[in-house]
């Protein structure tokens, strides 16, 4: 893998793991992300236009694939947020984060009718496992919310592993000028989200006033840590960043057991540990 793309999308697992502690510790749903896609989109102003200056901007089909991805990443983040909304970050973010490289090799194999060789199925084994070992309960039992958050983090997985693949030919294909592409994309999410948030001003109103912290510094970190992976998409495939970005899998499980006190922190980190290696198969098979 190219030195500066591996440089990127480690750098930006960090990011992304940074931002999701913030999310999780602020909570608030669809109202949340719309109050720091907002934020985003104010911070990032300036940046995208340089980028798009500098590029030549967008062709039309690189702008359709702009919006097609804010219906995607819509769908991540509000699944994401219902997730920790129902269930502990050490949970929730690793089975997201995980199950999405996952995803994709299943997809390849039903829908494109690829052959993964031995090494690759034995990751999606190891993943599997892994992810079985770090959603059940200590009682053996799941609750309701338990429940739900698995659910919700499933399908956190399943946007990362479409939007993935989306994404990398808007940025490769269609030369879509990669922080351009993102701001664009928050555009639409935004759109998107203004009739929720339009039934929810009091909440809005709420959360900025009581979690501006965390709304400022998701709207910070959520892009940079999706703009180094789209970069990094430029030069390395996705075969390659795909697995190689969700190395902050650990650092999520670190985070939910050590600062948000989640408990269960040996048997939650190992299953962690276990979801990069079987990443890291995947990736080399």
């Amino acid at each position: 893998m190219d030195p500066a793309a591996l440089a990127l999308v480690l750098s930006a697992a960090v990011a992304h793991a940074t931002w999701n502690l913030q999310a999780k510790r602020a909570g608030g749903g669809a109202a949340f992300v719309w109050l720091y896609t907002v934020a985003a989109l104010v911070l990032w102003t300036i940046p995208a236009a340089v980028d798009g200056v500098l590029s030549g901007g967008a062709s039309a089909a690189a702008v359709g694939f702009m919006l097609g991805s804010g219906v995607l990443h819509t769908w991540y983040f509000v699944a994401l947020q219902r997730g920790y909304g129902r269930g502990d970050l050490s949970v929730v973010y690793p089975l997201a984060r995980g199950t999405g490289p996952l995803g994709a090799t299943l997809l390849a194999i039903v829908v494109l009718g690829e052959h993964p060789t031995t090494l690759a199925l034995v990751g999606a084994g190891v993943i599997v496992v892994a992810v079985l070992t770090l959603v059940r309960r200590p009682d053996g039992g799941w609750d309701a919310d338990s429940r739900a958050a698995i659910g919700w983090a499933l399908l956190t997985g399943a946007s990362i592993a479409v939007y993935t693949v989306w994404d990398a030919h808007g940025v490769n294909a269609l030369d879509g000028p990669p922080v351009l592409y993102f701001w664009v994309t928050m555009a639409f999410q935004c759109i998107l989200l203004t009739p929720v948030a339009l039934r929810q001003r009091a909440e809005i109103g709420h959360l900025w006033r009581t979690r501006r912290g965390p709304v400022i510094s998701v709207g910070i970190l959520a892009p940079l840590a999706y703009v180094m992976v789209l970069f990094a998409l430029r030069l390395a495939p996705v075969a390659y960043v795909a697995p190689a970005r969700e190395a902050g899998i650990v650092l999520g499980a670190v985070f939910g057991t050590r600062l948000l006190g989640e408990g269960d922190a040996r048997r939650r980190t190992i299953a962690a540990a276990a979801i990069v290696a079987g990443i890291a198969a995947l990736a080399i098979g």
